[in-house]
């Protein structure tokens, strides 16, 4: 019996298995974007870093908003972290800030990270150029020729705002989606890196043009923060790099049908 079982050879034409049997978010199975959510509640609870500009700190959930774009695809993954971040701005307030922009930023980075895919709506990255533009064009002009905060200033204090603008723009945003589908780790590791620093700097600068408008910060909270965003924006790729690696790792060993816009 065993002889014949090893020697075996199926006849026919390889065929591809589709995930039909249950309902679905823009082709992500529910129940992915429910145990996704979970994720992004749960990290949550788990402070990083004290938020100065609007008080209180930003959670851990942040490092992973774009590995569930990642996963998910642009609009499942927004679903994901708007639906996680709302429960965790209820139960976890001592991270929420200013919960309606923690929301926002949240719904911006899953939407952008779906965006690295070079094959399946690989011009949805166009909208999202634009609608960052626009928002850093709102936040350095006001914090320029409203509030008076002077240009060095301006352009140190939104580096992380602007760079990760040019990196979506740039050649490297397919480069990381192929990252992502790489055999080797550590390619994949760069890629959740460097796309968790974009996917967050876009929803940053998009959350920033609002808050900004709200605060006003002075100069003086400017010069404050410029040495300090980078280390958070590092912080929030490492975590990313971690936990994305044990995810997708876990994720094509058990074989679980991929979402239908995956990037992985």
């Amino acid at each position: 019996m065993s002889s014949d079982m090893s020697s075996f050879q199926p006849k026919g034409a390889e065929r591809e298995v589709q995930f039909l049997g249950s309902a679905a978010i823009d082709a992500a199975p529910v129940a992915y974007v429910v145990v996704l959510a979970a994720v992004v509640t749960t990290l949550s609870f788990v402070p990083l870093s004290v938020a100065l500009a609007s008080g209180g700190s930003f959670p851990m959930s942040q490092g992973v908003y774009a590995l569930v774009g990642m996963v998910l695809g642009s609009i499942a993954g927004a679903v994901a972290c708007g639906i996680g971040t709302m429960v965790g701005v209820l139960f976890a307030p001592h991270t929420a800030g200013v919960w309606p922009l923690t929301v926002y930023t949240a719904i911006c980075a899953g939407f952008a990270a779906g965006c690295f895919s070079t094959e399946k709506r690989r011009f949805w990255w166009i909208p999202v150029g634009l609608w960052g533009l626009a928002s850093l064009a709102l936040f350095m002009g006001r914090a320029r020729y409203v509030v008076g905060i002077s240009p060095r200033t301006v352009v140190l204090g939104t580096f992380v705002d602007w760079s990760s603008l040019l990196l979506l723009l740039s050649p490297l945003r397919p480069q990381i989606g192929r990252w992502l589908r790489s055999e080797r780790l550590d390619r994949v590791a760069l890629g959740l890196g460097l796309g968790t620093y974009v996917a967050f700097g876009f929803a940053h600068t998009c959350g920033c043009a609002i808050s900004f408008y709200m605060f006003n910060w002075a100069e003086e909270v400017w010069l404050i923060l410029i040495p300090l965003i980078p280390v958070e924006f590092a912080a929030r790729s490492a975590v990313g790099a971690v936990i994305g690696v044990g995810v997708l790792s876990g994720l094509r060993a058990i074989g679980l049908v991929k979402p239908g816009y995956a990037l992985y």
